[in-house]
């Protein structure tokens, strides 16, 4: 089984509502897809790296919209959207439900225009769908790797674990140090202040977690 890291950007029509927000130069640079309720009235909850406003802006361009709830947290907001349908390009979806892979959140949106997401499945189920993916857009593989099914060892959101993730790749952990923090910030798309931040926390969490195995041994 393999863990594999896409970057789609696909033509203006097949682009989603709120992506095409994302795009448009603002404060928000970067929005992801964190989960979405298999329920006919599309429950999502989104990420966006700005303010509750500038958020809330990005949300009303959503023309399914029927409800949302704000909730802003130390590096940007998050918003609980309710629609009466997903907005994603039928072609996207006629893809994806035809797929024989699965998604792992999240799916992010960024102002490059790129959407950013990962699958598992076997290699010949991926390549298929890269190929179906490929006839909509410009599709790159950026990343592949064995999935796992082990549970991760510390309590880390899926951006702290891609802070960790690209600090290795880069050789921020080398002795030594071959990386910076500036080298992570380029890999996740992000201000160097908010990569530092994101490697920070996510270091306390995993030194948390392994004290607190050892008290348990």
């Amino acid at each position: 089984m393999k863990r594999v890291q896409f970057a789609a950007t696909y033509p203006e029509r097949l682009v989603h509502p709120l992506h095409r927000e994302v795009i448009e130069p603002g404060p928000v640079t970067r929005a992801e897809l964190l989960t979405w309720s298999p329920t006919a009235d599309a429950t999502t909850l989104f990420w966006c790296d700005a303010g509750a406003d500038a958020t809330a802006s990005v949300v009303r361009a959503v023309d399914s919209l029927v409800d949302s709830e704000l909730v802003e947290d130390g590096d940007g907001t998050y918003a609980f959207i309710r629609q009466d349908g997903y907005e994603f390009a039928p072609a996207v979806l006629d893809a994806i439900a035809a797929a024989r892979v699965v998604f792992l959140p999240p799916v992010v949106f960024l102002e490059a225009g790129a959407v950013r997401f990962e699958a598992v499945g076997e290699a010949g189920a991926l390549d298929a769908f890269h190929t179906a993916l490929s006839d909509l857009g410009d599709v790159a593989i950026e990343r592949v790797h064995e999935f796992e099914r082990s549970a991760s060892p510390s309590r880390l959101t899926d951006r702290q674990r891609a802070a960790l993730e690209a600090a290795v790749e880069t050789g921020y952990y080398e002795v030594p140090r071959d990386g910076t923090v500036a080298d992570i910030a380029a890999i996740l798309d992000c201000s160097t202040s908010t990569a530092g931040e994101l490697v920070r926390k996510a270091e306390a969490a995993v030194i948390r977690e392994f004290v607190a195995v050892g008290d348990r041994d």
